[in-house]
């Protein structure tokens, strides 16, 4: 009964407010408002995941791995203060040794705030490959070269790769780790990825090796959600084969 009344509550609040809610109309099989909580469903992890510097509130609900979503009040300041995901693990392969690596994703974003749809695929921690899908504010991937206003600049632009077209940046080592970020050139809110093409592509670049891909996690990661922002994951699935 008292998540039912905080359910309604939230809805109410946010109805008043205009904001929407992220949270559906019936009880959603998991909630929870913890900084690190986590949930386990058909393959995949879920993570609430608030870690940054001056973070807000973020409560996550969830249906199933590719149903779920968050309701984040995160101030307008500077820097990553959350990223909520769905995680397929357990893939464990190099990337020649991959004969596939696709995902499909349907999300609902704000129209305001600052954060970006991102995939992040993870070898190890040395190697992080981000795929942007879409962002919303000021935000902006690592990078190893910037303007004179502090934007980064691609090493390679409007790059064709797994069914989108990215601008390409790579940083050779922030915190220890090699990030390369693909930064759709628009914002798509659904679509299918050809994940294995992005790393053939990169590798090809020279910036990672024949790398072995512990995972794939697909998420929101906020920036500023000031006065209470929905995100919400409608469908989302990874498949790969050896």
């Amino acid at each position: 009964m008292r998540s039912a009344i905080r359910l309604i509550t939230l809805s109410l609040v946010a109805s008043l407010l205009g904001l929407g809610t992220a949270t559906p109309a019936t009880a959603a099989v998991w909630e929870s408002c913890g900084t690190w909580a986590n949930w386990s469903e058909g393959g995949y992890n879920l993570y609430n995941n608030i870690w940054g510097s001056g973070a807000g509130t973020q409560c996550i609900w969830a249906n199933s791995h590719s149903n779920w979503g968050v309701t984040a009040d995160h101030p307008a300041t500077p820097g990553v203060k959350s990223y909520p995901n769905s995680e397929r693990p357990n893939i464990r392969t190099r990337i020649s040794g991959l004969k596939t690596l696709t995902s499909t994703f349907d999300v609902t974003v704000p129209s305001g705030g600052a954060y970006a749809t991102a995939y992040d695929i993870w070898a190890g921690r040395s190697y992080e490959i981000m795929l942007w899908v879409n962002k919303q504010g000021s935000v902006a991937p690592w990078a190893d070269r910037y303007d004179d206003f502090g934007n980064p600049i691609p090493r390679v632009s409007a790059v064709s790769l797994g069914g989108h077209t990215w601008d390409a940046f790579y940083n050779g080592g922030p915190r220890g780790r090699h990030v390369v970020s693909l930064v759709r050139t628009a914002n798509a809110n659904a679509g299918t990825v050809d994940i294995l093409a992005c790393l053939q592509w990169i590798r090809n670049q020279g910036w990672i090796g024949d790398i072995s891909i512990e995972k794939v996690q697909l998420g929101f990661e906020i920036s500023g959600s000031p006065g209470g922002m929905s995100f919400t994951m409608n469908d989302y699935g990874v498949t790969f084969s050896r």
